[in-house]
């Protein structure tokens, strides 16, 4: 495969290309991307040096896939010039997510959907990612009604400026501020900008997306995001409201055996989910699993999951193992275990 990496030079796209090596991904010719200013340095990429080059010459070149991670307006100007040329571009901005003519996609979830004529896929928010992956098999059991979150989200979701200003409040430097207040020492309210509704776009990127993941838009969600000063991992504190009333211990063996998720729940050995141990790796990890005392159907949850890795890099380069698949018309089946 031909693959375009653009963003190659941000924090999600240097995961991209440590995940398209660690994973053993076809590539053939690399071709990095990023702006004008990074345009001429070189990155390496299995120990050989490629030249970063913009996005106009990159399309020149028409890459096989195009992982797309440089900001949602331009992957509105630019994905639809390189699907017109035969790429698949698999798009980790929120440019394309809702549009109706787009798949959403989370493999373990609905990569099965995906055909030759997506040209254009959407990656889900990293938020919507950790809790969707949860939802799923949980939802198919027991049909959630509700679900009230609340996350914990770790600075690298905002990028390599936001955790500079941490590390510079850390060491008592004043700098540029990414974010209205301090967030060494701090807790946020406030992910993405304010709509009129008084969510962010962050909050109801988590009450949309997953609708649209899982086909069924009966699902109540409401969302608070929070930003904290950490790194390694988004937390959400979730409830789910079912129809059906679970079995914790069914409901755990769900989880366990779910492609993806990683069970940590033992509050005897203080066994929880925490970014400290979600860092730098794949899954979504899942404890503090309860009922509600007053509702037998209520079952709060704790989702941590590395934000760069599964919640965008990962997802897709899953992605793109799927249409690698599809363009070289091999069996999809066997990488699907629902």
């Amino acid at each position: 495969m031909k693959v375009a990496v653009v963003g190659a030079t941000g924090m999600v796209g240097e995961v991209l290309l440590h995940l398209l090596e660690a994973r053993n991904f076809p590539v053939t010719e690399l071709i990095p991307v990023a702006s004008e200013r990074s345009a001429g340095s070189n990155i390496y990429f299995r120990d050989k040096a490629y030249k970063i080059i913009t996005i106009e010459e990159a399309i020149d070149q028409s890459p096989d896939i195009a992982l797309f991670s440089a900001g949602g307006e331009l992957s509105k100007e630019w994905a639809p010039r390189f699907a017109e040329k035969g790429t698949f571009v698999i798009d980790n901005s929120s440019a394309w997510r809702m549009d109706p003519n787009i798949k959403l996609v989370i493999p373990e979830i609905n990569g099965e959907l995906l055909t030759k004529e997506d040209k254009i896929i959407a990656n889900p928010n990293c938020s919507t990612t950790q809790m969707a992956m949860v939802m799923a098999p949980l939802h198919r059991k027991y049909t959630i009604q509700k679900l009230v979150v609340s996350t914990y989200q770790s600075v690298t979701g905002t990028g390599k400026a936001a955790v500079e200003q941490m590390e510079n409040e850390e060491k008592g430097i004043t700098n540029t501020m990414v974010y209205p207040y301090p967030i060494y020492r701090n807790a946020i309210p406030h992910c993405d900008v304010f709509e009129d509704n008084g969510f962010t776009k962050e909050e109801l990127k988590l009450m949309n997306e997953p609708l649209k993941i899982l086909g069924d838009d009966s699902i109540e969600i409401i969302a608070t995001a929070v930003r904290i000063p950490t790194v390694g991992g988004h937390s959400e504190s979730v409830t789910m409201t079912f129809e059906k009333e679970p079995n914790l211990s069914e409901l755990r063996k769900i989880l366990h055996e779910t492609n993806g998720i990683k069970l940590q729940d033992n509050p005897l050995t203080n066994t929880y989910p925490m970014p400290l141990f979600s860092h730098n790796k794949d899954e979504v990890f899942v404890g503090r699993i309860r009922k509600s005392p007053k509702n037998p159907k209520e079952v709060n949850l704790w989702i941590v999951s590395d934000n760069l890795r599964k919640g965008a890099a990962t997802n897709a380069i899953q992605i793109a193992e799927i249409v690698e698949r599809i363009i070289t018309n091999r069996e999809l089946k066997s990488i699907f275990n629902k």
